[in-house]
Formats: C-alpha cells, structure tokens, sequence
C-alpha cells in the first residue's frame, strides 16, 4: 500500500504542482510531503501494533527484559532474584510477597519451611510444583525480611503483571496481605478479603493467608483450606 502511494505520488510531482491531489485540496507541496510522511509513519505504526498483539508474551521475555535488575535498592542487596518457577502454562499462579533468606540464597521462591508448607499444600490439592507457577510480589529480598515498601513495588510490579500475561492462568492465589492488597489495589485485611474469589484484569484471584502465617498460626489452616477447597472446584 505505502509502495503504491509512494508511485501516485511521484507521478503526480512529474505533472507538476497543480497536478498534485494534495493540491486540489488547498495544500501546498511542501505541506503535502510532510502529510505524506505523517501517513505512512501512522501506517506503519498501525501495523507494527497490529503484530505486537498477536504475538503472545512468554516468561523467557520477560525475564530477558528484567535483566540484573537494579531498578530499586533491593538490587544492591540481593544475592540472587527470584523470577519464579513452574509450569509456564499452568491453571493456577501462587503469588507471595517477597523472597527471603533462603529463597535469596537458592534463587528459587518458596523454598525455606513456609516453602514446604506450600508444596505440601499444592501437593494436597493432587498437584505437584512443575504443575503450578509460583512467584512473588517483588523479586529480590528485602534486608532483614521487612515488609515490601511503596517505591520496591512500583518498580517491580509491572513484571509481575507481564508474568501473568504470560500464563493467562485461569486463578490467581494471593498469598498473604501484601500480594492481596498489591494485586486487587485495595486497603483491605486478608482476614476481609479471603474466603471468596476477586477479579484481576479478568481472572478470578482467591486472596489466603500466606504459609509463614500458617506456621505460627496453625488453626488457621483449616480456612486456608477452605479457600483452595473453592479454587479446586473452580479449576475442576
């Protein structure tokens, strides 16, 4: 199309300035060049677009764009990030807050005792960890295993965001308040907001408390299962 274009105009140029289409509309040559560009730029922006929206973000591009990330503080603090692990594909996606010692040392998430809790967790659900996807809110340590702050969220959560682009998953699972929060964009205790499904841009997400949680409160497993025996029948 913009190869035929660029012909007619040109015909038009050896026929001289009255001869140009753009004339008869009032324009000057000059001016017309310019709307000539203008035109094919936008045809080309347009078909560019066009062909970024059929093809599908993977996990691989995602970590590829987040490099050694140093986009907050956390990336001079870290021994390692933790993108995530599992099945790139999977049904169900479990979201923490943030790594911690062990997770930084392995560079894998949920690997320390709230880790185990998980697994068997999934496990009981008649799925193993290559079936699921697991990742967290932010993807290096913070010291000491504080909370996430404000500024370490901002810069990290547009990767998780592509993350889950990448998986369409059919649940999300939001372990723990700052994932919940995070996730659904809400100021709302995890004790208000489990026991029943959210939306996220269109997937249904169960906020449940996170499995540190769990170990030093273990009568709250039974609502913990509870919220994955609601997101068993969803996936069924």
């Amino acid at each position: 199309m913009v190869r035929s274009f660029r012909s007619r105009l040109q015909i038009q140029k050896t026929k001289g300035r009255r001869g140009s289409p753009f004339f008869m509309m009032g324009v000057s040559l000059p001016a017309a060049e310019a709307l000539r560009l203008d035109a094919m730029s936008e045809f080309t922006e347009s078909a560019a677009g066009k062909i970024s929206e059929g093809q599908r973000l993977t996990l691989q591009d995602v970590r590829s764009e987040l490099g050694d990330c140093q986009r907050c503080p956390l990336g001079r603090t870290r021994k390692n990030l933790v993108f995530g692990e599992g099945n790139p594909h999977a049904d169900i996606v479990f979201v923490g807050e943030a790594p911690g010692a062990d997770e930084d040392f392995q560079g894998r998430p949920f690997v320390g005792r709230a880790g185990q809790l998980l697994t068997k967790i999934v496990e009981a659900m008649n799925l193993g960890r290559k079936d699921v996807y697991i990742c967290n809110i932010l993807k290096c340590r913070p010291p000491g295993n504080r909370n996430p702050q404000a500024g370490e969220i901002e810069a990290c959560e547009p990767f998780l965001i592509k993350q889950l682009e990448a998986i369409g998953p059919k649940v999300i699972c939001a372990l723990g308040t700052f994932a919940a929060k995070t996730l659904l964009k809400v100021d709302v205790p995890i004790t208000v907001l489990r026991g029943r499904f959210h939306s996220y841009r269109g997937i249904k997400l169960m906020p449940t408390y996170h499995p540190a949680y769990l170990l030093r409160n273990p009568s709250a497993k039974r609502l913990v299962w509870e919220d994955v025996q609601m997101i068993m029948r969803e996936l069924e």
